[in-house]
């Protein structure tokens, strides 16, 4: 009885300790990928550092706030996961969408401005441009180009929208689309997953050309915000 029991400790233990083994070399590979991954974005930042374009714009609250009437309901475009969005005009009669970010990102100042940083710096004719920022004490907002024709959803849901989508404007707004996806799954530096794809974050410019918005916010959150945002109309 007892030399089975011996025998049994004999197979098991070898099994635990190659198991055990295994688990140590999977963690060890996840730590070195997620450090590999952040030094790639690191090094991204300081070789665009050195031929910054002025790309990266802060807009000041007063200006924000003058814009959109000071945040008045009339101006508000919709509601999402990450926050309100409303429409603005700037001074020089420039429209622009602003997401209002609610205070559940987890982040702080430094590495809020950085993913912004890294959003800012994608660019394509089928990504909704992120145009600038503004910071101030615990308000934190994303200024976006404006879209003429709202989202995609909106022509999709209407009987009487949905007629203005012939055949061609359709096909022209999937091609946009995959365009959008083939640039931030393959050809954009930062690689990213957008994981909300739906018809409310497909926005449409005058000329009725897609346009993929909130690819990048989801850097900006973590956790279950992230995961209550996908189940929320997004206006941007």
């Amino acid at each position: 009885m007892f030399a089975g029991n011996t025998n049994i400790e004999v197979i098991v233990g070898p099994i635990l300790a190659v198991v055990l083994a295994v688990i140590i070399v999977v963690v060890f590979l996840i730590i070195c990928r997620r450090r590999k991954k952040k030094n790639r974005i690191v090094k991204i930042l300081e070789r665009e550092d050195d031929d910054d374009t002025g790309e990266m714009n802060s807009f000041n609250l007063s200006t924000i706030q003058v814009a959109t009437n000071n945040f008045s309901e009339g101006n508000k475009l919709g509601e999402g996961g990450f926050g309100p969005v409303y429409k603005g005009t700037l001074q020089d009669g420039k429209e622009i969408a602003v997401k209002r970010l609610s205070n559940n990102s987890g982040q702080g100042l430094v590495e809020f401005k950085t993913e912004v940083k890294l959003i800012i710096k994608l660019q394509h004719k089928n990504l909704v441009r992120l145009l600038g920022f503004c910071v101030k004490s615990s308000e934190r907002l994303l200024v976006y180009e404006f879209m003429a024709n709202n989202s995609l959803d909106t022509f999709l849901f209407d009987a009487n929208k949905r007629k203005e989508l012939d055949w061609s404007k359709r096909f022209n707004i999937v091609i946009g689309i995959a365009k959008g996806l083939q640039y931030l799954h393959e050809d954009s530096r930062l690689k990213i997953v957008h994981r909300d794809m739906k018809a409310s974050n497909i926005l449409l410019d005058n000329e009725m050309n897609a346009k993929i918005s909130d690819f990048g916010t989801a850097r900006i959150f973590r956790g279950n915000q992230m995961e209550a945002a996908t189940n929320k109309i997004v206006g941007t």
